[in-house]
């Protein structure tokens, strides 16, 4: 194991630069931080390339083991040094670099059991992107198609609010255009929420085929989605607010997909 002790080490300074997005992009890695998030993405098979630990901020005794089990290049640092490279108000000693993973619509496996799949199109703010991840984990979906991005699902941000579910959920990218005519070739129904819509959501039938499309923070589903959809949804709202936050929407409408399916 090497150790690092200045803040000048070019392993530092590249950790760091890969919080941008461009440096992400050149790069073709990215960050995991964390014990739960560094042991999903372990348990997940994800390549763990190079390893930074400092040993006064471990919060238990586990972390050893984990160490041992990520493969990779360790580097030991001082509080101060790890403290440079973390982005978290509390880092808990454990700091790693990834390669990225880019899986397509054509990776994914169709299920012989109806598929519920999540469309996110251009969610803009990291925070939300993760919780639809925690979300889309906790009720199985077969895979999240981010469309047309506008967060990179390797924001540091992203791995954080997912609380490492990005590792157990296949995550896509793609065109809208593109995902509209997988869904439609395989045979899948899209639900669309819109607060214009006259269904309920606990009204309309889930248990079939389905791809659950949710849209951007401030404007909802593009009218692409919109006109594309076979269904369209509404969630009863009884206060002065006239929407809910995409995370929390997207929560709702995969609950209830699972709800309705496991009462079939």
């Amino acid at each position: 194991m090497d150790e690092i002790t200045s803040l000048q080490n070019p392993k530092v300074k590249h950790v760091v630069r890969l919080r941008e997005r461009r440096q992400r992009e050149k790069s073709d890695q990215f960050l995991i931080e964390g014990y739960r998030e560094l042991l999903r993405a372990i348990d997940a098979g994800r390549i763990i390339e190079t390893l930074f630990i400092c040993p006064e901020l471990f919060l238990g005794t586990n972390e050893h083991v984990l160490i041992e089990r990520s493969g990779a290049q360790v580097f030991s640092c001082p509080k101060h040094v790890f403290q440079k490279i973390s982005y978290r108000d509390r880092p808990d000693g454990l700091l790693a670099i990834a390669p990225q993973c880019h899986l397509t619509l054509e990776d994914l496996m169709i299920p012989d059991a109806p598929p519920l799949y999540l469309v996110a199109e251009a969610i803009e703010k990291p925070g939300n992107l993760g919780t639809i991840l925690r979300s889309s984990d906790a009720t199985g979906v077969d895979a999240l198609v981010v469309c047309d991005r506008c967060t990179d699902i390797h924001n540091p941000n992203v791995v954080r609010a997912s609380v490492g579910t990005l590792f157990t959920v296949p995550v896509v990218e793609a065109e809208g255009k593109a995902t509209l005519s997988w869904l439609k070739e395989n045979g899948v129904s899209i639900l669309a929420a819109t607060p214009q819509a006259t269904q309920n959501y606990t009204e309309v039938n889930m248990t079939k085929p389905l791809a659950i499309a949710v849209g951007t923070e401030q404007l909802g589903l593009s009218d692409l989605w919109m006109e594309q959809a076979d269904i369209q949804v509404s969630i009863p709202m009884l206060g002065t607010a006239d929407s809910l936050n995409v995370a929390t929407a997207t929560t709702l409408l995969l609950y209830e997909a699972i709800r309705q399916r496991s009462q079939v």
